[in-house]
């Protein structure tokens, strides 16, 4: 069997609207599935922990679909695919191989190491602090504001979750206050893989030239400290390193992936705290860390469930199926988290207690998130904050009326309706 026959393909939900169910009806029919993508794009599914480790680890997968996508040439025939242009028509860590992609990495990662991570801790303190403040002054004007009886409706996502990151990953790039709005639009449309027509394709190529464009033009004419700064005398003074297109592209993907990913790890960590108010209670008495909170978040919830494409160099066996040369595969963390073969009959449920710092939601290797150590900073400075500031902080929906984000590649909230207090 391979990618191409169109027997038994099970086409992925573009709205993400049930990933854990999916996960398991996916994981039911085999270690690795065929799958079609939204738009209608071929590929496999792996569906357990060991069987994703084994093919990001392996060096027959490649990230590279200009060398190793079958399908690659095709693109152009098919208007409803153009959505993946921007994840794999582009050139940066996330779509290159081998030595480029090792170069790429190299250039980049120094800015994110875990001394220098921690030389921003203060920052992040004082943001969220700033932030908490914010939210304190509404809360105390709950008269004056018509969301509910008993006290003022707050998106946390909106108020806390989402300006932490995005603020302490503009100001580590230098973004100006006049291009971020443009800057979390960008990558909110990115994320939405609800539509995969050629017109919402077409915007989202525009906004990349036109958003980081304008960054670029920005930081050129004034310099500053900051890594757009340092990535455009890495252009400058010698091209061979980095072209104006790896550039544009780079900036794309750890802007994106620097402030989006945080957002869904501290929205999820805090639903799934007040959704679990016992080992929230451990938590808050020291029996439970919150390094161990984290851990479980990406778990169970990891803020990206599925990350398109790879694809295999040379034919490779899964059990008893075989991926054939060319043929696209997702990297699927929601599926590998949710593994009963990992992590045992109770998978799905959250508990802290666990142990689970073997999670894949980071990757791994060479292919580990180079900001996994900013995001852990931030995740460990604002949620025990935020609950130590507001202790009686409530969700102010059920649970099931939560609403995920319109994606298959995005695993968090729309909002986060709370209460601040009793």
């Amino acid at each position: 069997m391979t990618v191409s026959d169109r027997i038994d393909r099970i086409a992925i939900d573009p709205f993400g609207a049930d990933i854990p169910g999916e996960s398991a009806r996916l994981r039911a029919l085999g270690p690795i599935v065929p799958v079609e993508l939204p738009g209608g794009i071929p590929a496999w599914a792996p569906t357990g922990y060991d069987t994703l480790k084994e093919l990001i680890l392996d060096p027959q997968v490649s990230k590279d679909p200009r060398q190793h996508w079958r399908l690659w040439p095709e693109i152009a025939e098919h208007p409803s695919w153009g959505w993946i242009l921007g994840w794999v028509g582009v050139v940066n860590m996330l779509s290159t191989y081998g030595a480029d992609h090792t170069r790429l990495r190299r250039l980049v990662a120094p800015s994110f190491t875990q001394r220098r991570t921690e030389m921003m801790r203060p920052r992040v303190e004082a943001i969220t602090t700033e932030l908490l403040d914010s939210l304190d002054a509404v809360d105390a004007l709950a008269p004056l504001i018509p969301l509910g009886e008993d006290g003022a409706v707050v998106d946390l996502k909106a108020a806390f979750a989402h300006p932490l990151p995005m603020r302490m990953i503009c100001e580590l790039f230098g973004v100006p206050e006049e291009l971020r709005e443009d800057t979390g639009a960008l990558i909110a449309a990115i994320m939405d893989t609800s539509d995969p027509s050629p017109e919402h394709a077409a915007f989202v190529q525009q906004q990349i030239g036109a958003v980081l464009g304008a960054l670029i033009a920005h930081r050129s004419e004034h310099p500053g400290d900051d890594l757009t700064t340092e990535l455009i005398r890495v252009r400058d003074e010698d091209g061979d390193r980095l072209s104006d297109e790896e550039l544009l592209y780079t900036l794309l993907l750890v802007i994106g992936a620097g402030f989006e990913t945080t957002v869904n790890l501290i929205g999820n960590a805090v639903v799934a705290l007040l959704t679990h108010p016992e080992q929230l209670t451990a938590v808050r008495s020291g029996e439970i860390g919150w390094d161990a909170v984290i851990d479980e978040t990406l778990r169970v919830h990891p803020s990206i469930a599925s990350l398109p494409l790879r694809f295999a160099v040379s034919d490779i066996k899964v059990g008893d199926v075989t991926v054939a040369a060319g043929d696209a595969i997702i990297t699927t963390y929601a599926a590998a988290g949710l593994d009963p073969e990992r992590y045992g009959p109770d998978a799905d449920s959250f508990d802290a207690t666990r142990g689970a710092d073997d999670h894949l939601a980071f990757g791994i290797g060479v292919h580990r998130c180079i900001g996994a150590p900013l995001a852990r900073v931030e995740a460990l400075t604002a949620l025990p904050t935020l609950f130590d500031r507001f202790p009686d902080l409530r969700l102010a929906v059920g649970e099931d009326e939560l609403r995920q984000v319109p994606s298959f590649i995005a695993f968090g909230w729309q909002e986060i309706p709370v209460r601040l207090r009793a």
